[in-house]
């Protein structure tokens, strides 16, 4: 099943934690990951972890600017539980593997918003956000090694279109094309959103380059 997803009742038991990021996004060696997938497809529980330790962090992110960090544990819990269960059915490289997480995470949050008729968490207009110069490499620099309460504050400021499609391209790593399978548009529009998001973004943080860190303004 490449690029899609097989929606099923969540099992009532929930057998995979969703544990918190303080850090960076952390991920295997890019080498690794084709062989853990391959692995994880055929019952590799070693191979599932890999695959874990590498999407879950992007996973949690994605999640929290949807739902809030009060839920966001229980999505991607119920998510994984889907993924292992339809994972021996999947086809497809690495990069469809987090496009393909990242839809079933994007599913299930949408399901919990309608159940409790809730916005989702991001808000804000452009007109709140000061017109400074700015590139969209700074914001995916930053973004990269500011803990996730930090990157999760600072990506919930954007209008929630261009959130996602920041979470999916700079944080998750999805191309332009599989971001846009998880968002039903075009690669496109993705991009634009993409790029006017980073752009915001890149106006409210600053490195500090006598601490080797980016910072939140």
């Amino acid at each position: 099943m490449r690029g899609t997803t097989v929606d099923a009742e969540p099992m009532p038991e929930r057998c995979v934690p969703a544990p918190r990021m303080d850090a960076g996004v952390e991920s295997a060696g890019p080498a690794d990951l084709p062989a853990a997938l391959h692995a994880a497809r055929n019952g590799d529980e070693g191979g599932f972890g890999v695959l874990y330790r590498d999407v879950q962090p992007r996973l949690t992110r994605y999640a929290t600017v949807l739902v809030g960090r009060g839920d966001a544990d229980d999505v991607t819990a119920e998510a994984w539980l889907q993924i292992a269960r339809d994972l021996h059915k999947f086809t497809g490289s690495i990069d469809d593997f987090r496009g393909w997480a990242s839809t079933i995470v994007r599913n299930r949050a949408l399901d919990l918003l309608r159940a409790g008729a809730r916005r989702p968490q991001t808000s804000s207009s452009p007109e709140e956000f000061p017109q400074k110069p700015s590139t969209q490499d700074t914001a995916s620099a930053a973004l990269e090694t500011l803990s996730t309460d930090a990157a999760i504050r600072l990506i919930s400021t954007l209008p929630r279109t261009e959130a996602e499609a920041v979470l999916l391209r700079a944080v998750v790593g999805l191309d332009a094309a599989a971001a846009a399978a998880v968002l039903g548009k075009r690669p496109g529009a993705v991009r634009v959103a993409a790029h006017r998001g980073l752009k915001r973004l890149a106006r409210h943080v600053r490195y500090l380059p006598q601490e080797g860190r980016w910072t939140v303004e």
